[in-house]
């Protein structure tokens, strides 16, 4: 499809033909083996190797930020090709203090084998030059952070990786590529768990790596294949199917989410409101890095974990859940987790697309309770 149309209309087409008789949605392909004889054609021979639907996902994928993509089984299973195909030559993995807790596990597992997890605040530039020049590494970026919605500058970071020769990766699983391209800010590649809001159903689980570095995208592949963290057909169809509708709903997701933001902001209940939108000392960045939006997580605090349990059971309509980015409302109180840096009465929320008035409504609802306790 001609480049001169956004990739919004180019995603809605992705995987598909404009020849006579040929369907307008991607065919699922449930193969696991292809016909094939002499030389063999590698994503056409054994199903670990490719599927047309893989292909149609990552066209979409990759359009949103103009490079290549590479989709996986989850997002652990993109980040584990991707710390081990940067792994030659590098022993540190710089991470944020207060990013997602599942990608602190799965580089502390990679210490025995030689790659050493350290951690920064990523709002530091002057900190975070000083882990990468420690020793040869790779920075693992992520903002706005999970849970904390932190927002950390792209280019400082890209421009003390580069200072350093450390390749930065950034999970943009929060802002989607639609919201935030890191790539445009120097990022070597960016990391998505499209279980999230890029799918946006709650019913699929799958990730994905998107770069213009072909040599890491080659690699990549070949570390999927290799060690078996493969979409399925049909969840890759899931995420696809998903992928088109994005960009109808994070417009909605974000507005809803900055209104209860906002809201929460003067609730006497509340004593803290995490949301790139609200956030003063980084209104400026957020706004710059993110222009169509900030998203549809937000988080804010309750005095104790037993008030924030009661908060989450007191609602009529958000549903107690992990995860987020679907089209329901959800939230947790996210220390219940081993392992969570979060404070004991954080509640994390991720908005749908139900009305705002009506979130608002049954968390007014549900904070209220605590009056009652």
């Amino acid at each position: 499809m001609s480049e001169t149309f956004s990739a919004e209309a180019r995603l809605i087409h992705a995987g598909t033909t404009r020849e006579a008789a040929e369907p307008t949605a991607p065919p699922l392909v449930p193969a696991s083996i292809y016909v094939s004889e002499g030389e063999p054609r590698r994503d056409r021979a054994y199903g670990r190797e490719g599927n047309p639907g893989w292909e149609a996902l990552e066209d979409a994928l990759g359009g949103l930020e103009d490079a290549q993509a590479v989709a996986f089984a989850s997002g652990q299973a993109a980040s584990m090709a991707l710390m081990l195909a940067l792994a030659r030559g590098r022993d540190r993995i710089v991470l944020p203090t207060d990013g997602y807790y599942g990608a602190r596990v799965l580089a502390a597992k990679l210490n025995p084998h030689g790659a050493t997890a350290v951690h920064a605040d990523l709002q530091d530039l002057a900190a975070v030059a000083r882990e990468l020049k420690a020793g040869p590494s790779v920075l693992w970026a992520e903002t706005p952070t999970n849970p904390l919605l932190r927002v950390s500058d792209l280019a400082g970071l890209a421009e003390v990786a580069a200072a350093a020769d450390a390749p930065m990766i950034v999970d943009n699983t929060t802002a989607t590529g639609l919201l935030q391209r890191p790539l445009d800010w120097g990022a070597a590649a960016s990391l998505y768990s499209l279980t999230k809001a890029i799918s946006g159903h709650s019913d699929v689980i799958a990730g994905a790596v998107v770069s213009r570095d072909a040599e890491l995208i080659s690699e990549l592949r070949g570390w999927r294949t290799s060690g078996g963290g493969i979409p399925g057909p049909f969840e890759a169809w899931l995420a696809l199917r998903g992928l088109k509708t994005l960009p109808l709903r994070i417009a909605r997701q974000s507005d809803s989410a900055l209104a209860i933001a906002s809201h929460l902001a003067g609730h006497p209940r509340v004593r803290a409101v995490h949301y790139p939108g609200v956030e003063p000392s980084t209104l400026a960045l957020a706004q710059r890095q993110m222009p169509g939006g900030f998203g549809p997580l937000l988080s804010f605090e309750v005095d104790t974990g037993r008030a924030a349990d009661r908060v989450v059971a007191g609602s009529r309509l958000i549903l107690p859940a992990t995860s987020f980015g679907g089209v329901e409302s959800t939230w947790e109180r996210r220390a219940r987790w081993p392992g969570e840096t979060a404070p004991d009465g954080l509640i994390r929320l991720s908005v749908g697309v139900e009305p705002a008035a009506d979130l608002i409504t049954d968390i007014d609802h549900a904070l209220n309770t605590l009056q009652e306790a």
